[in-house]
């Protein structure tokens, strides 16, 4: 998909991230517990750039965005922002891919928003990419559904990003058991 074909996504998900602020925050809604959105939790990097704004990438992750590959930091680090046990206890916590072993799996089918998804990213088989799902996009000139996944390190800053439902390797969410009580079991070494 090329840039221009990009172009009908752009207003969408702005729109849609600024109604649920607004909602959250002024709609008044009748909620007991408040509600962790990592996507809501992510919104306020959008735009930070490796390069550009190292040092508060730096700050946030706890990694040198310009010497290291960094989604799976920028997940970690906006999960734990929204107090849901991240992935930084995996022996290798920088790889995407150690996410295939964080929380539970979930059919593609049933993806909700703020849930993790991985991706395959080169050609090695421990290489790839993970970010968070925002929405489900169709291409109105083919019908063609894409993921808006909203991450770091994609095209070297945090941004939204249009990716094939098809190429996903899994989705992953992480289930609280119980109020205070943490799932050990879901976090894997």
């Amino acid at each position: 998909m090329n840039k221009q074909n990009k172009q009908w996504i752009m207003p969408l998900y702005k729109t849609s991230v600024l109604v649920l602020v607004f909602s959250l925050t002024v709609g008044g809604c009748a909620l007991s517990q408040p509600v962790s959105d990592s996507v809501v939790t992510a919104q306020p990097y959008v735009g930070l750039q490796e390069r550009q704004n190292r040092n508060e990438i730096k700050e946030l992750t706890g990694i040198d965005p310009v010497r290291t590959e960094w989604c799976a930091a920028f997940v970690n680090a906006v999960l734990e922002l929204d107090n849901i046990p991240n992935n930084n206890t995996h022996k290798y916590p920088l790889l995407a891919r150690s996410f295939l072993e964080w929380g539970e799996s979930v059919e593609p089918g049933d993806i909700q928003r703020g849930d993790v998804v991985v991706f395959p990213r080169g050609n090695s088989s421990w290489q790839g990419h993970v970010g968070f799902y925002v929405d489900s996009q169709f291409d109105p000139a083919t019908g063609e559904e894409w993921w808006v996944i909203l991450g770091g390190n994609q095209t070297n800053s945090v941004r939204y990003d249009l990716y094939k439902p098809s190429r996903a390797l899994d989705v992953r969410r992480w289930i609280n058991t119980a109020e205070g009580q943490q799932n050990e079991e879901m976090v894997k070494e």
